[in-house]
């Protein structure tokens, strides 16, 4: 499909301004610049409790900021983890899309503030997501959750960090989450598969800013094969938990969180696979308040949540495309 002119005026107005992420500067400065023009939506939708606390972290303490629906707990739990390459972001971007999701899902929100590189680089923001899931499955009483209904999810990057997580609990044989949602999943590092080389420019993301962040957050080339952060790695991928995945047709990391939705059908978990077409990068929360598609993919996940918390597993291995 075309791109949609909803996505389209999004790319022509980034464009103007010079771009996604200004490359030429450090890290700190675009972190800094990113915050300073982040805009916050307008028409917050009410939860129950909005709060932040510190839990325990492998760095120090990790900073949370808890949405809890309004009724009688214990409820089920969701970890979020936002997106920005491992390098920008924060809490705040995600602000309306977590409160969606703890307010139609009817679940505690755990939206986690890991470190950021490059500052703290790999294996920092994967230990963190760790740190968070093994806390929230084992004290996330503590907040009101009931720990045997947790999922995970996240956008971009904080999808990495999604199923990273699952990833290092599965093989610690922790208890697993529910579900996996997982947004536009950052899954490899860039390469040359069709998506990567087609919209490697003009279609809001673009390669050269994610081999800018690429740059920032492994250490040294023998991390690009860790499957903790590229889980593209992993050569087991089976017993980990059920999947949602959704991508965008122009965004030039469809192709590695289709790939990987596939491995995990082929490793026999229950993966359902969502092709958003005529869309761009970040149209699940970064993008949440410019792109009508948004509502119809959170919808999806709340769905998805809904069904794993009240029902266990249902969702069904198989491809399935929407436009």
């Amino acid at each position: 499909m075309p791109l949609h002119p909803e996505a389209k005026a999004i790319i022509e107005a980034t464009t103007a301004a010079g771009g996604l992420i200004p490359e030429h500067l450090p890290a700190a400065q675009v972190r800094a610049t990113f915050a300073e023009n982040w805009r916050m939506p307008d028409d917050l939708e009410p939860v129950g409790r909005v709060y932040e606390r510190a839990i325990p972290g492998p760095g120090g303490e990790l900073r949370v900021r808890v949405y809890e629906p309004t009724g009688e707990g214990p409820f089920p739990g969701l970890l979020w983890f936002h997106g920005g390459g491992w390098v920008i972001g924060s809490f705040a971007e995600n602000e309306a899309t977590c409160r969606t999701l703890c307010r139609e899902a009817e679940a505690v929100v755990v939206s986690v503030e890991y470190r950021l590189a490059p500052e703290h680089r790999f294996p920092a923001a994967a230990e963190d997501a760790d740190a968070a899931l093994s806390w929230v499955t084992e004290r996330g009483a503590e907040l009101d959750i009931d720990t045997t209904r947790v999922a995970v999810a996240g956008e971009s990057s904080g999808a990495n960090l999604a199923a990273v997580a699952c990833l290092m609990a599965k093989d610690r044989g922790d208890r697993l989450p529910l579900l996996q949602v997982l947004a536009a999943p950052v899954i490899a590092p860039p390469a040359d598969r069709p998506s990567y080389v087609d919209y490697a420019t003009d279609h809001f993301l673009t390669r050269s800013s994610m081999e800018w962040f690429w740059a920032q957050y492994p250490r040294d080339a023998a991390d690009l094969d860790n499957p903790y952060l590229n889980p593209l790695a992993a050569t087991d991928l089976s017993g980990l938990p059920p999947a949602l995945v959704m991508t965008a047709e122009y965004d030039p990391l469809r192709d590695e969180g289709e790939e990987y939705a596939h491995r995990l059908m082929d490793a026999g978990v229950p993966t359902e696979l969502v092709r958003y077409h005529g869309q761009i990068h970040g149209f699940f929360a970064l993008l949440a308040d410019q792109l009508s598609i948004s509502p119809m993919a959170h919808q999806r996940a709340i769905d998805a949540l809904r069904k794993v918390f009240t029902q266990g597993l249902t969702l069904q291995p198989g491809p399935e495309r929407q436009s």
